[in-house]
């Protein structure tokens, strides 16, 4: 067998293989050999059938088969003696004319190909201990209880009917509406008996607001455009007339936070209720703060791990973010120059984020591997049982599909594997906390759109 390296520029490199047609005649004959004890012909007593008729009847698939186990064979001990870690599938050159095909599958020619790979390039770790992350951390205060609470109890108040008056803003209407578009009905455009709360956002811009003022079965055509981004795309942008008609008015009551209110939550009192209420901002703040130490922590792996990144996985992932956002953009209707940029910026900007994200997720790869860091599958079956959680009702679905799916399941394990690699670097840093405000926990940073 002959192995020349025909290219070897930065992480890509090709080779020439030629593999005499001698050594694929005799392991083709030693598979041929080991066939002769399985196959039953008519006229042979078993394992008696001569090997050269076993070679008419079988020669070329046999030859097919070892072929390709050849090439198999060789390629992994090309790549394991000179230490490679690919970064993708290589890609084969074979003889593709009909006469080449043939001579070779009759063991006539030699067998010769070229295979072309890209490596991933060898990474040096950083010394962990040397890392200093800072962890902003914020207190649950009783105002931050109190707030929370009155936000459940303004979307629990109650509403009285208005026995004379108009509507106003914060006012709940209840509504039926025929909706048209240049005259014509379409399909969603009717609705009877709808509450609407002026000034909740809930309808299309325009429509709530042309309720001020509205009076009991009063009737008024409202003017409004369906959103450019608006789901259904024969709508989108379109200017439509809705005949509306007030059903009925009220006015929104108030609330007294106390026991019973709790009560009405489920909840033995109100102190219950506060409980309950800081252990959910706990948790959100917790959730913010892990983001946050993340976040820092990926910088800071960032900067410490600097290398060429396999220009092909950059490629994948630039791709796949490139799509999701022109889609996007298409959707919504906008365009680069709505966003201060342009096409050529934008690409340059989301290629530094996919080199970017190449990169850490071969370093974080390559620190789970050293020290054995894995994903056990009662791991990954408690996170799908999790997902089935979050679809009452369809949770056998879920889990099938879970069950039946490999690349869905791959999906799960992946951000659980990060999370502990992330987590066996912390261990090893330095963290120190740093108390802050509330709105600086949660003020989203221009470094967020780089996070792996």
């Amino acid at each position: 067998m002959q192995v020349t390296e025909t290219l070897n520029e930065g992480l890509k490199h090709e080779f020439k293989i030629s593999v005499p047609a001698s050594d694929l005649d005799a392991k083709a004959d030693a598979k041929l050999v080991d066939l002769k004890d399985k196959v039953r012909l008519n006229g042979f007593r078993p394992g008696k059938v001569p090997v050269a008729h076993l070679k008419k009847i079988y020669g070329r698939s046999v030859m097919a088969e070892t072929i390709d186990q050849t090439i198999s064979d060789t390629n992994r001990q090309i790549f394991e003696d000179r230490g490679f870690r690919l970064a993708g599938e290589p890609k084969i050159t074979m003889p593709t004319e009909k006469d080449q095909v043939e001579e070779l599958l009759s063991g006539k020619t030699d067998l010769t190909y070229t295979v072309a790979i890209e490596v991933v390039p060898p990474i040096q770790l950083a010394d962990f201990k040397s890392f200093s992350v800072e962890k902003p951390v914020v207190d649950v205060s009783d105002a931050d209880v109190d707030d929370a609470i009155k936000r459940i109890a303004e979307g629990s108040r109650p509403y009285n009917a208005k026995t004379e008056g108009v509507a106003e803003k914060g006012d709940r209407v209840t509504i039926s509406f025929k909706g048209t578009i240049n005259g014509e009905a379409f399909d969603g455009g009717t609705g009877e008996g709808i509450q609407v709360v002026i000034g909740a956002g809930q309808f299309i811009p325009g429509f709530e607001e042309q309720l001020i003022g509205i009076g009991t079965n009063e009737t008024r055509t409202l003017k409004v455009s369906f959103p450019k981004n608006y789901l259904n795309e024969k709508l989108a942008g379109q200017p439509a007339e809705f005949e509306t008609t007030a059903t009925l008015i009220e006015a929104p009551g108030e609330t007294t936070i106390d026991d019973e209110f709790a009560k009405t939550l489920g909840l033995e009192s109100l102190d219950k209720l506060k409980e309950a209420a800081r252990e959910r901002l706990t948790a959100e703040f917790a959730g913010a703060t892990r983001q946050k130490v993340k976040r820092a922590l990926l910088d800071r792996l960032d900067e410490s791990h600097k290398f060429e990144a396999p220009p092909s996985l950059v490629a994948e992932e630039f791709n796949l973010m490139w799509n999701s956002i022109k889609a996007e953009m298409d959707s919504s209707g906008k365009t680069f120059a709505d966003e201060n940029t342009t096409e050529e910026a934008a690409k340059e900007e989301y290629h530094k984020i996919a080199d970017r994200r190449v990169r850490l997720g071969l370093v974080l790869s390559e620190i789970g591997e050293k020290n054995k860091i894995t994903v056990t599958d009662d791991e990954v079956s408690r996170a799908v049982i999790e997902r089935a959680r979050q679809m009452p009702g369809r949770e056998k679905e879920v889990w099938d599909y879970y069950r039946s799916n490999a690349q869905a399941l791959a999906q799960l394990r992946a951000p659980i594997y990060e999370d502990k690699v992330v987590d066996f670097v912390l261990e090893l840093a330095s963290v120190t906390e740093k108390k802050v405000t509330k709105e600086e926990l949660f003020k989203d940073e221009d470094a967020e759109k780089t996070a792996a």
